[in-house]
């Protein structure tokens, strides 16, 4: 049933009037800012949004680092009733052309150190009235963050939204095409923070939180704004870019209890600490992981360092958050876990037939934390939200335990001689050799154009046809006849989007 409900309002106000004001909400820096501070900040931020004409449903486009003008800004927007657009810091100047003019936004937060690939695109958008810049001296036409501030706010109310309101909106990270902008209501928004927060992270209002994974997409924004600020914890935010020597050192500093980041972030992290870097997680008493599977070698090597588990689960930005988790204590190296109590899911034929128990198929799920629609995208809106079903476009299986296992995207499967291959199972057995950093398995065309596996390899010895050779051969001691990739090619990198997840779209276009 709709009823009144103010996302900011919601994660804000029960704090102060609990009293807690006083509590750490972020870390930044080196400095806390306490929820008292928070609201006071976000309260200016609304009102000076006011002051520049943004009304309800007007959107607020951000382009800020993980800083506290992100927290203000975002729930600065939804409390007046805007819907803020988180977008990526690192896209390129055509990239926030086609971005700005689809979401038509009426307001620009911007840090200075993006400003010079928005500056071009101003003349060619009609609907930008007004641009915010932090970080710097801002440019004529423009404001700073002390401009929105100058406006006293201590009154300012929470626009009565309901839940069926917009509250947000966050781009599909563009791994198969042209972002889609996911809308995201109030009344879903915060759901995820009492089912996956209260159940698999089991957060408290003395959990520290540090999630690499930035605040402008949806793991991270949940993980550095909507989950602790609902439990009354506290965040850790690091501006810069996560090299993981700056991530081990900001988790010694900092000493967060929980640590959110991605499988190839995890990898990252230990080939530093195997390399030399120092490390301390002994703060940490939970480790979680999401964006893309987590590879059994590395749950393994992980556990076997420090003794913690990293559960991992499967999401998407559709879904709001995870929805399928390993849980404490139960984790299953390989698999994304079960079901979180108040979701549900199933995995389907093509047919629409409910998959048997470890049969392959197309997984999907509904929950309260789901999005409403694609904005101006109605044939791709009705391709996923299925009435209450999002179609999640993901391949996996379900054995009798109610674990998931995940066997790639569906247009990522690969079907050599007639039978599907996993690009993951492929993959998991290349990361077990030494020498493999990174992998990822595309279908390729051989010369009589049949389909076989292609793997793309970052070597830690970089690229050479004895390796290649030494890989093939490790491959066929592991894989059926048809799994094993037929050539290996060595890249310095993989393609990646913004927020980590790899383009298996570019490999295939290779």
């Amino acid at each position: 049933m709709t009823e009144l409900f103010n996302l900011a309002a919601a994660l804000l106000e029960p704090h102060l009037a609990a009293g807690h004001g006083g509590r750490p909400a972020l870390r930044y820096e080196g400095d806390t800012l306490t929820y008292a501070e928070i609201a006071d900040l976000v309260a200016r931020t609304g009102a000076g949004l006011n002051k520049l004409g943004v009304d309800v449903e007007d959107r607020v486009a951000l382009l800020l680092p993980d800083a506290p003008q992100f927290i203000a800004a975002f729930l600065g927007a939804t409390r007046i009733g805007a819907v803020p657009v988180t977008l990526s810091t690192l896209l390129a100047t055509d990239e926030y052309a086609y971005l700005l003019d689809d979401c038509r936004a009426r307001a620009l937060v911007v840090h200075a150190s993006v400003l010079p690939k928005i500056e071009p695109l101003r003349p060619s958008l009609p609907h930008l009235k007004s641009v915010i810049v932090g970080g710097a001296a801002p440019p004529r036409g423009t404001l700073t963050f002390a401009d929105l501030w100058d406006t006293p706010a201590a009154r300012l109310p929470a626009v009565e939204t309901t839940t069926d309101d917009m509250a947000f909106w966050q781009y599909s990270s563009g791994t198969t095409g042209r972002p889609k902008a996911i809308v995201h209501l109030h009344g879903n928004a915060s759901q995820a923070a009492q089912l996956h927060g209260r159940l698999v992270a089991e957060l408290t209002a003395d959990d520290r939180v540090f999630s690499v994974p930035k605040l402008f997409f949806s793991f991270g924004l949940n993980n550095s704004c909507i989950f602790p600020f609902a439990h009354g914890a506290s965040a850790i935010l690091l501006p810069d870019r996560p090299d993981p020597r700056l991530v081990l050192d900001t988790i010694a500093r900092e000493r967060p209890t929980i640590l959110y980041h991605v499988p190839t972030g995890y990898a990252g992290l230990l080939a530093a600490i195997e390399a030399g870097a120092p490390a301390d997680l002994s703060s940490v008493r939970r480790c979680i992981s999401a964006g893309e599977a987590l590879p059994a070698p590395l749950f393994e090597r992980w556990k076997a360092r420090f003794g913690l588990e990293i559960l991992d689960g499967i999401g998407s930005t559709e879904l709001g958050y995870i929805c399928i988790s390993n849980r404490p204590g139960q984790a299953r190296p390989g698999t994304s876990g079960q079901i979180i109590p108040g979701y549900e899911a199933v995995v389907l034929r093509a047919d629409g037939t409910h998959a048997a128990v470890g049969e392959v198929g197309d997984l999907q799920v509904r929950g309260p934390s789901a999005a409403a629609f694609y904005w101006r995208k109605r044939e791709a809106t009705k391709h996923t939200f299925r009435g209450e079903w999002v179609f999640t476009g993901d391949r996996y299986s379900v054995d009798t335990d109610g674990y998931f296992t995940y066997h790639g995207r569906s247009d990522d499967m690969i079907r050599v001689s007639g039978l599907w291959v996993s690009p993951l199972d492929v993959e998991a057995v290349l990361l077990r050799h030494a020498k493999v950093r990174e992998c990822a398995v595309v279908a390729r065309l051989d010369d009589d154009g049949l389909v076989r596996p292609c793997a793309y390899v970052v070597s830690s010895d970089g690229p050479s046809d004895v390796l290649a050779a030494e890989l093939l051969s490790f491959a066929s001691r592991s894989l059926s006849a048809y799994k094993r990739p037929r050539w290996i090619e060595f890249l310095p990198e993989l393609p990646r989007t913004s927020t980590g997840k790899i383009q298996r779209f570019k490999l295939r276009g290779r």
